[in-house]
């Protein structure tokens, strides 16, 4: 009888598991932010993911605040490029 289980099956199931998955989701979203917002490459770069949360760095105080106003559509085009919810927050800095 064959008990092994694949890495996926065991990352999709097992609950020890599921903040090792996050944590890889949100390092995803760092990772390809450009790929998501490729019109903000030279104005903003993802710098890290915790607990939940996206830190971006902006070029100045003006894209910060200009991003800061339209955070909950960037939220939503992010965690809808990864098809679940990802990201809960993201601070600009």
């Amino acid at each position: 009888m064959n008990n092994y289980k694949s890495i996926s099956e065991i990352l999709s199931t097992e609950k020890p598991f599921q903040h090792l998955k996050s944590s890889v989701d949100g390092y995803r979203a760092v990772d390809e932010f450009s790929k998501i917002f490729p019109e903000l490459s030279k104005v903003a770069k993802a710098k890290k993911y915790d607990n939940g949360i996206l830190f971006i760095h902006t070029e100045n105080s003006v894209w910060r605040s200009e991003l800061n106003l339209n955070k909950q559509t960037m939220l939503k085009k992010i965690n809808a490029y990864f098809e679940k919810k990802i990201i809960n927050n993201i601070k600009f800095i």
